[in-house]
């Protein structure tokens, strides 16, 4: 999901991917960038529970793919039902009334999670290795946007540990009534492997400054950062029990927390698909709470009237960034008809500036796709593009003899009914689509199950308001693209999920609001 974002338009290569419109030279970028290590040391292949390291109940392992080469990083203990209710019942220990953790100040609760920012800042080098080792997105990326919004995100929840609280409320009669924002309890995380990193945090962040505890599962294609955040969780202070990681597959120790009548919550980021298995199971189980932030397909406007060079730019980096494993990248890019045939001409150009190789090189904007599944998958979309009539305008191919490496692909003359502009592919093929009228564009832009996300490139203010007040998404940019901040909520409209996460809003799924009444001798003003 996600690259930083900052004002001003910036035209420089291989890192202005990564840099968005920050005032910092490419050069700067680069140097602030410690090499890195390209086979660190991997400590934490086990699952996490009550602060200790275990084998799995089953004894089963599976293993981790690097998928720069297609090789095994290592085996992983693999967590299932057994393991969640392990998990589980550590963590309903830990949140047992009159429990250290229960009894610790909000304030405390902040000062754990400032710990663990630190920590991770301290190791901030060897966790982007690490991440770029088992995830293949580049190194640099993964230094300088992925890590720098971990750490933010951790200390803006740490911050809201004691200011996210309950109100007096006036009561007719002789009663003091007051409200209390408690923790909903147990919470089941599922995480998905795109910003394996990032929506640890997402999750973690919110759930502990509110008082939760927590059973995280992570993403089999890369669990190794996910564990080694867990060390650093220990090293924090947390009490055992409040936060457990069970690294495991999805149809078992997924399904066995979405399932589990001793969990209060699950918190869910992945595809619309496996949401919907997820509400199922909560509805049927014990109804607990869902928030769930799933696929989409994304418009991006693009008018005619857009600075040409900056729509080019932010609408590759939109579609491209992180290999277009993104759930909110701008898949369908829509280009109004007399600017159509320059826009296809120079983000063809583009794409073939783009570098894609060893996601270690700083030089690198692209590396593989996450595994071979995804890789097969994205080749039949490019595929199925071609069968239906798209014109393919650059790449559709794989970009190495190993690895899960594939070209930047273009399609032009792409409508609306075909498969490629209906279906969320999750990798780097753009589909540029043309249209007449903003009121076309609009209903065009909205006739889709999903409503994440969305953007608009105009220089005509009005335009920009009319078309993002029309457009049903989560979050719509205007000018710009991919521009988060642990401050503003994210989450989408329809079938991309509910609920959102991030900023203040992402607090309130986490809490249960109870109202106390107390009957007084005399009530005065």
């Amino acid at each position: 999901m996600l690259q930083a974002a900052f004002q001003t338009p910036c035209k420089a290569a291989p890192l202005r991917l990564l840099l968005g419109c920050r005032p910092l030279s490419i050069a700067a970028a680069a140097a602030s960038v410690p090499q890195p290590n390209t086979r660190p040391d991997i400590s934490y292949k086990k699952i996490f529970i009550n602060n200790e390291w275990h084998d799995s109940v089953s004894r089963k392992t599976f293993p981790t793919i690097n998928p720069s080469t297609g090789e095994v990083i290592c085996q992983v203990a693999e967590g299932d039902k057994a393991d969640v209710d392990k998990a589980v019942k550590a963590a309903r220990d830990a949140f047992k009334f009159g429990s250290p953790w229960r009894r610790m100040d909000a304030s405390q609760r902040g000062r754990l999670l400032y710990q663990l920012a630190d920590l991770i800042e301290r190791d901030r080098a060897y966790l982007a290795a690490l991440e770029t080792l088992d995830n293949g997105k580049p190194y640099a990326i993964a230094y300088l946007v992925d890590l720098d919004m971990v750490i933010k995100h951790l200390r803006y929840y740490a911050g809201w540990a004691d200011k996210f609280h309950g109100k007096t409320v006036s009561m007719d009669g002789d009663f003091f009534t007051y409200t209390r924002h408690e923790p909903v309890g147990v919470c089941g995380q599922v995480i998905p492997w795109n910003f394996p990193l990032l929506m640890q945090a997402w999750k973690l962040g919110p759930a502990l400054a509110t008082g939760n505890v927590v059973v995280m599962k992570l993403a089999e294609q890369t669990p190794l950062t996910g564990l080694y955040v867990a060390s650093l969780i220990k090293e924090a202070g947390f009490p055992p029990g409040v936060v457990n990681i069970i690294p495991g597959f999805g149809h078992s120790a997924g399904a066995a927390i979405s399932s589990h009548m001793d969990i209060d919550k699950v918190a869910f980021t992945g595809s619309t698909e496996v949401g919907h298995l997820i509400q199922k199971a909560a509805a049927e189980s014990n109804l607990k709470r869902v928030t769930l932030e799933l696929g989409g397909k994304s418009p991006n406007i693009i008018m005619s009237d857009a600075d040409m060079d900056w729509a080019v730019e932010q609408a590759h980096s939109a579609l491209f960034f992180n290999q277009g494993q993104c759930c909110c990248a701008g898949s369908r890019t829509y280009v109004q008809e007399d600017i159509y045939h320059e826009f296809v001409e120079r983000s063809v150009e583009r794409a073939k500036a783009r570098v894609v190789g060893n996601p270690f090189d700083l030089r690198t904007e692209q590396g593989p796709q996450v595994d071979e599944n995804q890789y097969k998958k994205v080749l039949g979309y490019i595929s199925t593009g071609k069968k239906e009539g798209a014109k393919l305008l650059y790449g559709g191919s794989p970009a190495a003899d190993k690895g899960y490496f594939i070209q930047p692909t273009i399609f032009g003359e792409v409508q609306d009914n075909m498969i490629i502009a209906k279906e969320e592919i999750f990798g780097p093929v753009m589909q540029i689509l043309r249209f007449k009228s903003i009121e076309e564009v609009i209903n065009r832009a909205n006739d889709t199950k999903y409503g994440l996300a969305a953007a608009v490139f105009t220089k005509d203010v009005d335009k920009a308001n009319y078309i993002s007040q029309g457009l049903r998404a989560g979050t719509v940019w205007i000018n710009c693209y991919n521009v988060f901040g642990s401050q503003a909520p994210f989450g989408g409209y329809k079938a991309s999920g509910q609920g959102r996460e991030g900023g203040e809003y992402g607090l309130q799924p986490y809490t249960e609001v109870k109202t106390v009444t107390m009957r007084v001798p005399q009530k005065n003003s």
